[in-house]
This record gives C-alpha cells, structure tokens and sequence, in this order.
C-alpha cells in the first residue's frame, strides 16, 4: 500500500526493456539533438509546444514535483512514458546529478528510436488507463 502512495505521479508501467531504450533515447539526443533537463524546463518545453517527448523518474521524491506532468502533457498532447531511476535519467542527459524529468526536443541520431518509444508510450498510457 505504501509503495502506491509514494508513487502517486506513475499512471502506468514501463517494462525494463523499453526504460533501456528510453535511457538510450535521452543519451543520444543529449548528444545529437536538443533535450531539457529537469522539470521546470521540461515543464516550460511543453507549454511552449516545444517537447516531442517527456520521460519522467519513478523515483521522484516528494512525487507531487512531477505530479503535473502527465496532466500537462496529455492536455498539450505530447506522449510521456517513465523510467525507474532519476540518477540514470540524469547520467543518461549528461548531467552529474538526478533528474527527475527530461524532455526531448530534437531526437537527433535517435530519430527512430524515438518514434518507437513514442509509439510504446501512447501503447502503455492506453493499457493503463
């Protein structure tokens, strides 16, 4: 029960398999395209109709951080999908620290691994729901 309640911003599961290659994604656009780190950049990308994609932590903690997200990003219609660690997310941006959220602007070199995870994305939140 505990584990739900810290987890509150998660409206579905992404399979291990998918999460590496969403970390795969972040690490190749960080390097090829244009991505955001952190939630108020990934927030104001979303709002300004800039972000392809937002990949948001499971380990986010307090959750209510990132809680807006999924709203946001359902109401903006931009496909979001999660990862279990926000040290790898943030390893994965190039950054020394955790990220509790990223959003990629430009895939770059991953362009078809990002319409793949997009795909798989819109697929999960679907099932989930």
């Amino acid at each position: 029960m505990r584990m739900s309640a810290e987890k509150i911003h998660v409206r579905f599961s992404t399979p291990p398999d998918v999460a590496e290659k969403v970390y795969q994604l972040v690490s190749t656009a960080a390097k090829t395209g244009k991505i955001k780190k952190g939630t108020n950049e990934t927030t104001k990308a979303v709002e300004r109709n800039q972000a392809k994609l937002v990949v948001i932590a499971e380990d986010v903690q307090p959750p209510e951080v990132v809680l807006h997200l999924p709203f946001l990003c359902d109401e903006k219609k931009v496909p979001y999908i999660y990862v279990p660690s926000k040290k790898r997310l943030g390893e994965a941006a190039g950054i020394a620290v955790a990220a509790a959220s990223v959003a990629i602007l430009d895939p770059g070199e991953a362009k078809q691994l990002y319409e793949e995870i997009a795909r798989a994305a819109n697929e999960l939140k679907t099932k989930g729901k």
